[in-house]
């Protein structure tokens, strides 16, 4: 059975890289009736936080993602957290150390700096030049009576290390050039590469797909896996995701994290959809897709191998569109809390009028990318308008004048509005007017709403009610009797 991991680390919020990390993960363990793994990486205390832990698995089921086994659900492979697996890593250590197959480094930190700036400057490779590996047993035997702390590394042997990966094919490295490489810190705590491949085996990890950055480290592990006794998992590394001006994505290109993106109030469907289309495309070439139209056509080999790019503007329009299609319902219920933040409707939500609200955001939605956008957009229906000096001059003309005073004689026959009544007001006002187009809608819309664009004019008229118009197109003439 497939088994795949996604293993970060709690040291901060989970921005787009590695979520899209987390997605192919889950998409290929479904893809292929799998499981998918949540492993978290805390062994660096300093930096490691619980509360970075919490939001980051928040924000996956947020996403729509869910594991079978991992630090909240449990699993017969566990614990998941690493830090709590320390006394594993220490045994599997020792073991290493009685077979001859690692060293204990007795190098300081200090030693090690200099020699690799010598290297650099003899145009050498700057790797561990492996001294510890053959020390006497007098010079280890001084070294442990001087009480220096050590780290212990792994024995690399030199030889040409060649492995197949699902997406970029055939790789090969010149292990002579690598080093021995430390597995157990001076602090007892393992190195990534150390307890990444001891999960790995021990949670019998089948397809380990993580970005390219972490391909050179690949060699390592697999060297780490052949002394483990275990054949090593196949490998697939993804291209990672630039700005548009293909340095890596940061949040100087306009991305966030997953909880900053909750925030701004995208939906998570749209999102996840987004970040598929980093670095894959269905076969029919759709950008807008169901994650369930797309699980048995998913695979990881077809993904590329250059770099995507993150363009926010796409994500906006994609993200408009799910919010054009979403239920009026859960729209209203998300934007309930901005609404309330910008003091636009009541805390107490038994007083919230929800049909006008409803309409409210019904009239709004096709404006929108995140409904965090919502409160610029209604707040025509909620607090006066403020029209600028432009606007009052146009308004000031004589066509628009005539249009505004004929809409207003025309509402005082009304007892009430609708969509339908105001296209017959309109109707009236272009037929006593001889105005079309923009000229006749024009004036009618900056005096009601101080802008030139928004939603459509009945859906503002029918929202606002005939009390509230008469009021805002009073202003901009003297009522003739």
């Amino acid at each position: 059975m497939v088994r795949v991991r996604f293993a970060p680390s709690p040291t901060g919020l989970l921005h787009i890289g590695n979520a899209r990390m987390a997605i192919f993960n889950w998409l290929f363990a479904r893809r292929h009736k799998g499981t998918f793994i949540l492993r978290i990486e805390d062994t660096d205390v300093a930096r490691s936080e619980k509360k970075y832990m919490d939001q980051l698995i928040e924000d996956l089921h947020w996403l729509g993602l869910t594991w079978q086994e991992g630090p909240d659900v449990g699993g017969q492979y566990g614990t998941y957290l690493q830090s709590e697996r320390l006394h594993i890593y220490h045994d599997i250590c020792q073991r290493f150390l009685n077979e001859d197959l690692a060293y204990r480094c007795y190098c300081t930190p200090e030693e090690l700096e200099e020699r690799r700036q010598i290297a650099r400057l003899t145009r050498k490779p700057p790797r561990y030049d492996n001294r510890c590996r053959n020390l006497t047993d007098k010079q280890k035997k001084a070294f442990e009576t001087s009480g220096l702390s050590f780290t212990i590394r792994f024995k690399v042997p030199e030889e040409l290390l060649v492995f197949d990966d699902l997406i970029r094919g055939t790789c090969q490295f010149d292990m002579s050039l690598v080093g021995d490489f430390v597995i157990m810190r001076s602090d007892r705590t393992p190195s990534f590469h150390f307890a990444v491949a001891v999960d790995d085996t021990l949670m019998q990890i089948t397809h380990v797909i993580r970005g390219e950055d972490h391909l050179s480290n690949t060699p390592c592990h697999i060297l780490l896996f052949h002394a483990l006794n275990r054949k090593p998992p196949q490998f697939a590394h993804l291209s990672l995701t630039m700005g548009a001006d293909r340095t890596l994505l940061s949040k100087r290109h306009g991305a966030f994290s997953l909880s900053e993106y909750r925030k701004l109030g995208y939906l998570p469907e749209a999102l996840l959809n987004y970040m598929i289309l980093l670095g894959w495309a269905p076969r029919d070439k759709k950008e807008k897709f169901k994650i369930d139209d797309i699980i048995d056509t998913f695979e990881i080999g077809t993904m590329s191998k250059a770099s995507s790019v993150f363009d926010q503007q796409k994500l906006d329009w994609l993200s408009g569109q799910y919010i054009r299609e979403a239920d009026l319902e859960r729209l209203t219920n998300l934007a309930i809390p901005y609404l309330q933040a910008a003091g636009f409707i009541p805390t107490d939500e038994n007083n919230i009028n929800r049909a006008k609200l409803r309409l409210v955001v019904d009239a709004v939605r096709n404006n929108m990318s995140c409904m965090s956008q919502i409160i610029q957009e209604v707040d025509i229906f909620f607090k006066d308008v403020v029209v600028s000096e432009n606007h009052v001059e146009f308004l000031s003309s004589e066509i628009s004048q005539s249009v505004l005073f004929s809409f207003y004689r025309e509402l005082q026959k009304q007892d009430t509005l609708s969509p339908e009544i105001f296209k017959e007001i309109l109707k009236s006002v272009q037929n006593e007017t001889k105005v079309n187009g923009k000229g006749l809608y024009m004036p009618i819309r900056i005096a009601l709403t101080g802008r030139e664009h928004g939603p459509e004019l009945y859906n503002i008229v029918n929202i606002l009610g005939i009390n509230t118009c008469n009021k805002r197109i009073e202003r901009y003439f003297v009522v003739k009797k």
